[in-house]
């Protein structure tokens, strides 16, 4: 399960945006009162994981001081430099000149972090100089991940990965087994003079080849939704989708084996027609379930967001 992508944190983002702005503006508060107090502000790290860097404009768009990077791992390329830049072009500076109410910007991708971010900015007055501009950028997914209660899991995405991915390695490598036997099947019906006296001898290729094709399916959708794919967990659909996947998954090398064994019937092993009956009906009980599952999931999705919009609403009023 990889950490959340751009399209969901954009998403949680426009959903949550009234909690998120009014979280920035108390923490662009505490900040301001530590620079007031000349104290340090790197503390805040320990409480908000997703601040990324802060520092000051002048009236004419120019930076005061050097970047105060929260990030260790940018700290080598951001911070201590940034002091005398021009940002007056920066479109959050010109919308802040106008107004004397904090600015938000859009989610945006950082320049310096190569993040999607989101940056707060308000004009503030220290007792011994002018007014300047405090301005903030966030790390906008671990900020969503904060506010949803997530960061600790998200943390864990790279042991998770490693988990999954032996997995996958197991799974393939039974589905290399499966092709070996398959080969070896095939070279023995070519060169046996026996094997051509057993009408049945090529269904026990194709049964491996099934379940080779089975497995390699399931460990391939491990792979992309698990490892490869950006997953939001709090969203249905994406726990929809993987079901889905693995049903069908299911639903194919079931109707096959079916498949095989009706052609086992046909050929005069007349044992194999209720089995092969049983499974047909099974695959069409799996289908409809199936359906009924995607369906109610999607109505039920779109009831769920309708409901948590109005609490949203309800709280910001």
């Amino acid at each position: 399960m990889a950490r959340m992508s751009y399209l969901s944190a954009i998403e949680r983002y426009e959903e949550y945006q009234g909690l998120i702005q009014n979280l920035l503006l108390s923490i662009l508060a505490s900040v301001h009162t530590a620079l007031a107090q000349k104290k340090d502000v790197q503390p805040l790290i320990k409480q908000y994981p997703f601040l990324e860097l802060q520092y000051c404009l002048d009236e004419q768009g120019i930076q005061l001081g050097n970047n105060v990077c929260f990030k260790p791992q940018y700290k080598k390329d951001l911070a201590n430099r940034g002091a005398g830049q021009d940002l007056s072009a920066r479109p959050y500076f010109t919308a802040i000149s106008n107004s004397t109410e904090a600015h938000f910007t859009s989610p945006y991708v950082s320049t310096a972090t190569r993040h999607l971010c989101i940056s707060v900015i308000k004009s503030v007055q220290f007792k011994e100089g002018a007014p300047c501009y405090v301005v903030i950028d966030v790390c906008l997914t671990e900020l969503i991940e904060f506010i949803m209660g997530d960061t600790k899991r998200a943390n864990m995405t790279a042991y998770f990965k490693v988990g999954y991915g032996l997995i996958v390695a197991c799974l393939f490598c039974l589905v290399f087994y499966l092709l070996f036997k398959v080969f070896e099947g095939m070279f023995s019906l070519v060169t046996s003079e026996q094997a051509h006296s057993d009408p049945l001898k090529p269904f026990t290729i194709i049964i491996f080849v099934t379940l080779a094709l089975a497995i390699f399916d399931l460990g391939k959708t491990i792979l992309e939704e698990e490892i490869l794919m950006h997953k939001d967990i709090f969203s249905h659909s994406s726990t929809r989708r993987t079901i889905t996947r693995f049903i069908s998954t299911i639903l194919i090398a079931v109707s096959i084996e079916a498949l095989l064994t009706m052609f086992k019937a046909a050929l005069g092993q007349t044992e194999y027609v209720m089995p092969a009956v049983l499974m047909m009906f099974a695959v069409v009980g799996l289908l409809i379930a199936l359906a009924i599952y995607v369906y109610l999931g999607a109505k039920a999705e779109g009831i769920l967001t309708q409901v948590q919009r109005a609490k949203i609403n309800t709280s910001l009023q």
